[in-house]
């Protein structure tokens, strides 16, 4: 019988690599998006379903499960990819765009899980995958609410790969680094207004852009995402993108004051006075 998975997320970038990937594989693919009548590609490949979910919507989660189930009788792994960020200084974002945020990127892999856990204890199997990000582990100026959704992501995560073992539950994270998709094109940028950071802003993108070169595809991260699904083992992070393995190594490798420094002096050097 043909595994099945179910990805969120599946408009472009990533969540739609992902879904090739596994239809590509021989998977059956349930995926997922907040407007499928806009979809043109997936729908036509047999063994893919294309469905509307979006994970701020309990309801439409339930809904596309029990498609899903009706389809394909059964879902061996799941793919919380769906997300997106905010750009600009904390203060300046307002309460809204802060729990839209955290509704989508953390919340909505949680509401996602809820709904499948009964039926993966059940079947005594089950993958879960949450596509975090290297800025789970690592930050960079003017995306704090990015960052603090990525790190509770990757605490929530790392903690029920723990307690769902029992179950035969696998429990992973998939954590890209800068990719060549929509994503950030496509970011919130924080709506306050305050002049005192337009300096600060400036200087930020420019070191950011000269540093941000390291980008990978969409389909290599497609690709750690399916070995992640099917190397059949409680291995917990899947690191993916030559710039994320840059700074990770970076940050293992010295002390956390040191790699605090570094990466101040990268970023932020205008402010740091040589020191």
């Amino acid at each position: 019988m043909k595994k099945t998975v179910l990805i969120t997320g599946c408009s472009s970038g990533i969540g739609k690599s992902t879904a090739i990937q596994f239809y590509e594989k021989g998977w059956n693919v349930i995926a997922t998006m907040r407007r499928p009548e806009n979809e043109s590609y997936l729908n036509t490949l047999d063994n893919v379903l294309v469905i509307a979910l979006d994970v701020q919507n309990q309801e439409s989660i339930d809904e596309a499960i029990a498609a899903g189930l009706n389809k394909f009788g059964k879902i061996d792994a799941i793919v919380n990819n769906a997300g997106y960020t905010v750009f600009g200084p904390f203060e300046l974002t307002t309460d809204e765009q802060v729990a839209r945020i955290f509704d989508t990127n953390f919340f909505g892999p949680m509401r996602v899980i809820r709904s499948i856990l009964p039926l993966f204890r059940e079947q005594k199997s089950g993958v879960i995958i949450n596509v975090t990000s290297a800025g789970g582990r690592i930050t960079y100026p003017i995306t704090s609410i990015y960052h603090a959704t990525k790190f509770a992501l990757e605490g929530f995560t790392e903690t029920l790969a723990y307690e769902l073992i029992p179950f035969g539950i696998q429990t992973k994270i998939v954590e890209p680094g800068s990719t060549a998709t929509k994503f950030v094109g496509s970011a919130e940028i924080t709506t306050g207004d305050n002049p005192i950071y337009d300096e600060f802003i400036k200087n930020g993108l420019k070191n950011w852009e000269k540093h941000d070169t390291l980008t990978s595809s969409p389909e290599t991260i497609a690709d750690k995402i399916f070995t992640a699904a099917t190397d059949d083992n409680y291995i917990l992070r899947y690191p993916v993108g030559a710039d994320t393995e840059f700074y990770l190594a970076i940050r293992q490798s010295i002390d956390d004051q040191s790699y605090v420094d570094f990466m101040r002096n990268r970023f932020i050097p205008e402010y740091l006075n040589n020191k």
